[in-house]
C-alpha cells in the first residue's frame, strides 16, 4: 500500500475534495493542517516549495494540487 501524506488547510475546497476522494476510494492517509502547524508549514514549504495547499506525497511523488487523474494513475485505481 502506497504512503499518502496530504498538506492541507481546512477551509481549502480542493484539499476537502481530496480528502473526500481518499475516503471513497478507500485509500488510508496522514493529513497536516499547516494552518494551524507551524512545523507542517514549513516543511511543506522545504519538500515542496510551495505556500498553497493541497500539496500530496504518494510515497515519493508530489503532486501539487487535486489531480484526480495522476493520482488514480498512481495508486493504481
Amino acid at each position: 500500500m502506497a504512503n499518502v501524506t496530504i498538506y492541507s488547510t481546512p477551509t481549502c475546497h480542493f484539499c476537502q475534495r481530496a480528502k473526500t476522494f481518499f475516503k471513497e476510494n478507500k485509500v488510508e492517509y496522514k493529513d497536516y493542517n499547516v494552518l494551524e502547524d507551524e512545523e507542517k508549514r514549513q516543511e511543506l514549504v522545504e519538500k515542496s516549495g510551495q505556500m498553497g495547499v493541497p500539496v500530496i506525497f504518494i510515497d515519493d511523488e508530489m503532486i501539487i494540487g487535486f489531480d484526480e487523474e495522476k493520482i488514480k494513475s498512481i495508486l493504481k485505481i
